[in-house]
């Protein structure tokens, strides 16, 4: 079973752009692996919260990312 794992800063994702993330991620697999992977293919879109993010031993605040 194909599986992809996105982290995304929270609440930065409408449940449309979810959406589209879920289908090109899937479609990908498919591409790669057939269409009989479609079917099979888990696609898990995480929300990390304010903080949960660091780059570099800095961690990233909603302003770094240009979210404020």
């Amino acid at each position: 079973m194909p599986f992809a794992n996105l982290k995304v800063p929270a609440e930065t994702l409408t449940p449309g752009s979810k959406q589209k993330l879920i289908d090109a991620v899937t479609d990908a697999y498919a591409a790669v692996y057939g269409e009989r992977a479609r079917a099979t293919t888990l696609v898990l879109v995480e929300e990390v919260p304010e903080g949960g993010w660091g780059l570099g031993g800095t961690v990233l605040t909603a302003e770094m990312l240009g979210r404020s």
